[in-house]
C-alpha cells in the first residue's frame, strides 16, 4: 500500500508516527482528516488539502484503506462522503485526486465516485527514488453557489 501514498505517510508506519499524525490533527484550525471505521475501529483514512490564494475554492482529496478491507465498496463510499461535505458544508467548487498512473484500484473509487480523468501527468512525481506517471481526476459542484462577493478577492 505504502508504494501508492505520499512519501509523509510514513513506511513502515508505527504508533510513534500514529501519535505524531493525532497530534498534528488536533493542533490544527480546520479538520481536515478523517478516520474510515467499521466497528469502532480505524481501517484507512480520508482527507483533503485546501487550495490558497485564487484555488481556494478548490481542494486535493486522498484516502487509503487496510488492504483487508478492499474491494468492498469501503473506500469509494468515504470518498463519496468526502465530496458531499466538502461540496455541501464547506462551499467548494472543484476537487481534484493525483492517482499514480498503475494505482488501478484508486482509479476505479474516484471513477465510481464520479471523478473524471483530465489528464495524465508524466514523471510528475518521485516516488522511492523513480519518477512515476500520475492522473489528475476532478469533480466538480453541480451545485455550486459561487463566492461570498465580500471574499471573492
Amino acid at each position: 500500500m505504502a508504494r501508492h501514498l505520499r512519501d509523509r505517510f510514513p513506511h513502515p508506519y508505527t504508533r510513534a508516527d500514529a501519535a505524531a499524525f493525532l497530534a498534528h490533527c488536533l493542533a490544527a484550525d480546520t479538520i481536515s482528516s478523517f478516520a474510515i471505521e467499521i466497528d469502532g475501529q480505524a481501517i484507512g483514512g480520508a482527507g483533503f488539502v485546501r487550495g490558497t490564494d485564487v484555488d481556494r475554492f478548490s481542494a486535493e482529496v486522498g484516502y487509503w484503506l487496510g488492504e483487508e478491507y478492499w474491494g468492498r465498496g469501503i473506500a469509494t463510499e468515504s470518498v463519496e462522503l468526502l465530496t458531499r461535505y466538502l461540496f455541501e458544508d464547506l462551499g467548494l467548487l472543484r476537487l481534484f485526486a493525483l492517482p499514480l498512473a498503475d494505482n488501478a484500484a484508486s482509479i476505479r473509487v474516484l471513477e465510481k465516485a464520479r471523478y473524471e480523468r483530465e489528464a495524465l501527468l508524466r514523471s510528475s512525481c518521485v516516488k522511492y527514488g523513480i519518477p512515476r506517471d500520475q492522473f489528475l481526476y476532478s469533480r466538480l459542484s453541480q451545485t455550486w453557489a459561487g463566492a461570498d462577493p465580500q471574499t471573492a478577492g
